[in-house]
């Protein structure tokens, strides 16, 4: 997890067996829940996969990036500015966004 005062990056929260080895997903929410309660976005960078947006009361944006590949210029605009929106709405704001490994994209 790499994180500053308002950017978390994280890799794919998971349940099942890949919770053994990835963020599990109820803890992921429980830490959001918990330190920016009402104050937080996740991004899903994942295109492979996805997840119940229940878990993070569906503030969960997905945007399709495959892996090991470049994203197109849209995506990123897309992404940028929601992110933008997102964080100018509230100096508490927080995004945490992903991929699968939490490096890649």
């Amino acid at each position: 997890v790499f994180s500053t005062d308002r950017i978390i990056a994280m890799s794919f929260p998971s349940s099942g067996k890949q919770s053994f080895y990835r963020n599990p997903i109820k803890e992921v929410a429980r830490f959001l829940d918990t330190k920016h309660p009402d104050h937080y976005k996740v991004y899903n960078l994942c295109s492979e996969k996805g997840y119940d947006p229940k878990y993070f009361h569906y503030r969960v944006e997905r945007i399709f990036i495959d892996d090991h590949n470049v994203p197109a210029l849209q995506d990123m605009l897309k992404f940028t500015g929601s992110v933008r929106e997102w964080m100018s709405q509230d100096e508490k704001n927080v995004v945490a966004i992903h991929c699968k490994g939490g490096k890649g994209r």
